[in-house]
Order: structure tokens, then sequence, then C-alpha cells
């Protein structure tokens, strides 16, 4: 029976353990410092719980020494040293966390220790890029790739009109960490939530776009002219964080108040919370749309892919944690059936160039009802 450790039981990480739990040939630990979060997964029997705070090295060491695969769904601010303490330990690891640093630096020390990590598994970054990885692999030449992705609460409530499955300070990290993006070939950097532009989409509405630093792993490992990924929200809701950006309120050095010291972001995250936070019940939606624009031989192609998907009535999960969550189960999949097996860091870009790997990602989500759209037009013939 294979050992399966999910680090993290929010929103995301408790839906991928019970996915996996599933499976009888699995057996599912959840770990988690949050004995709330913990409860909520403790109703099934077929998983076992344990309450720890693994940003302790040897506490996480512990943990997962017998574990055939880890799961981590830490916040992003602790994501990349906690990968880098499973990596060291030898263990396969598939990796949602996001965290700000570059992941694909941990390469040689994957290697050394002949451990296979399949990170930014989620559904932007991750199955943007596997949709992106094949269809690099159909093109002689890249020039443009185009991201619009956004999580949305189906009702829409002021002053917000947002609602968060991941933790509030990830959300805010979207807002002021620079964006990077490829122009004419070249790398540049551009301020989050700006060049916002709208968009319409049938049955839902007019939509904003704007600027966020989602490319990361493909600005190392696709090649392409133009690179772009864009945040999707309702209209107005970039003019409220960048007002609350300017004026100081997600910055993370500590100020003086009276005899106490704080962190503006800590308080911000604090009052925001209630206000984007998910509730039982509150339905919300996700929403892709991916355009990659190349030259084969001589035509000028689009591929075009289109995710539309729902909270789950049945299940209760919510779409973001379905969309997130079953991209890492499916990729969690490809190394416990040892269809992947090779050593070092691997963003699902690379995955996807692989096309029975791709497939097989793409079928599992399909029987999971998260289903990916895919039209190819030709543009026009260059002579």
């Amino acid at each position: 029976m294979k050992q399966i450790v999910v680090l993290g039981s929010g929103l995301v990480g408790g839906p991928i353990a019970l996915d996996l739990a599933n499976n009888p040939q699995f057996k599912v630990m959840v770990a988690d410092m949050n004995q709330d979060a913990l409860r909520r997964v403790a109703k099934d029997e077929r998983i076992q719980t344990f309450q720890a705070d693994f940003s302790h090295t040897v506490t996480l060491v512990n943990l997962i020494a017998h574990a055939d695969l880890v799961v981590s769904a830490v916040p992003g601010f602790m994501g990349y040293n906690t990968l880098k303490a499973i990596i060291e330990t030898g263990k396969d690891v598939v990796d949602i966390a996001f965290s700000p640093e570059n992941t694909l630096a941990l390469q040689e020390l994957a290697a050394q220790h002949d451990s296979t990590a399949i990170v930014d598994s989620g559904v932007a970054p991750g199955m943007s890029n596997l949709l992106i990885g094949q269809a690099s692999i159909r093109l002689d030449h890249i020039k443009d790739i185009t991201i619009y992705v956004g999580g949305l609460p189906r009702i829409r409530q002021l002053p917000f009109e947002y609602k968060a499955v991941f933790s509030p300070v990830d959300v805010i990290e979207e807002y002021t960490r620079p964006a990077r993006l490829v122009r004419n070939g070249r790398l540049i950097t551009r301020e989050a939530l700006s060049e916002v532009e709208y968009i319409d989409f049938p049955g839902l509405g007019t939509l904003e776009a704007f600027i966020s630093d989602g490319l990361r792993s493909l600005i190392h490992t696709i090649q392409a002219d133009q690179m772009t990924e864009k945040t999707l929200r309702y209209p107005g809701h970039a003019a409220k964080m960048k007002f609350l950006r300017d004026m100081g309120l997600f910055a993370k050095d500590t100020i003086a108040v009276g005899e106490h010291t704080i962190a503006p972001l800590d308080l911000t995250a604090k009052l925001l919370f209630p206000f984007w936070k998910l509730k039982e019940g509150e339905e919300d939606l996700t929403l892709m749309r991916i355009t990659v624009t190349g030259q084969r031989a001589d035509a000028l192609l689009k591929f075009q892919y289109d995710l539309f998907d729902s909270y789950d009535r049945k299940t209760g999960i919510h779409s973001m944690a379905r969309t997130t969550g079953y991209t890492a189960v499916m990729a969690a999949y490809l190394i416990l059936e040892q269809r992947f097996n090779e050593k070092g860091v691997f963003p699902l870009e690379i995955i996807g160039k692989n096309t029975d790997h791709y497939q097989y990602i793409l079928n599992g989500l399909r029987q999971r009802n998260v289903i990916c759209e895919e039209k190819i037009e030709k543009l026009s013939i260059e002579h």
C-alpha cells in the first residue's frame, strides 16, 4: 500500500486528500497546524490526521519518513523551504505552494537526492503550463502566449466582489510582486495590477484582466516572442487593490503604532479575511483562457484553451479547490503509478511535452468533471 502525506488541510489540501483516499491502494495522512482544518478531513475515516508545525525541519522529516509521496499544499511563504526539505529526504513530491522563489533552482539538489518533484501543480500555474507545453511541441516557433485566469464568487458582494480559496497573504502577493513578462523575446517587468483590459465571457458578462506574476517557470522553459499572464476579476477590483497597495497597507516592513510594532500586511490580511473567506456552501467558479499563437511550417496557428468550472454542489468542493487540487492529484498519480520517474524538478510544461502524460492528466481531470476545451484555428498562410 502506497503511503501519501499531504501537508496542509486547507480548502485545497483537504480535497486532494479526499480524492487520493478514494483509491484503496493508498494510505493517506494529512498534517496541519490548524486543528479546525484537520477536523474537516478527519470526518473521513480513511484519512489519518496529524497536528504538527512542519515549519520545523525535524518535525517535517519525521512526519514524512515512511511516505512514498508527499503533496505540499502549504502557504506560499513557507513553500520553498518545505519543498527543499522534502527533496533532501529523497522523497518524491508534488508541490502547489507557489512560493515566490524559483523552484527550478532545486534541480541539482533533487537529482542528487534521487527525488522527483513536480512543482506548480495547480490550475495556473499548473494546468495552464501543461497545455502550453503540449502546444509548444506542435509549433515550430511561438509568437504569443496569453493566459487569462481567475477564481470568482458566483454571487457578487460589495465591497470586494471577491472570495479566496487560498490564504489572503498569497492573494495579496499577486497584487504586490512585480510581474515578469516576455516582450519581443526579452524578459521585462511591469507593475502588478497594471494594463487593465475588459473581456466579455458569454453567460457571465464583462470581467477585468490585469497583469500578475504568473508565468513563473515558463519564462525559463518556453521560448516565445511574447508571454503574458493576467488575472481575472469582476470590474473595479484592481482599482481597489491598487488603492490599498499604494497606501502602504500591503507592506511587510513593520511600523510603530503606539507602543507596538506591526506589519501593515498582517493587519490588512486579518481584516480582509472575513470578506474574502469562502464559506461552506458558497459557490465559486474558475475561468481560464489560454491562447498560443505560432508558426508551423508555412501556417500561422492559434491554439485556444477554455476552462469554465463551477462549485460542485454534490461534493461541496469549491471550484478553485477542484481545478487546483485535482491537477495536483493527477500529477501525483503520474509518480505513484511510475508513469513518470525522472529525477529532478519538473514544472508541468515539461510534463505536457510528453503527449501520453498530457492526455493522462487531462483524462483524469475529465473523469472529475474538470474539462478544458481546445480549439485550433489557422490564421493565415505566410509565404
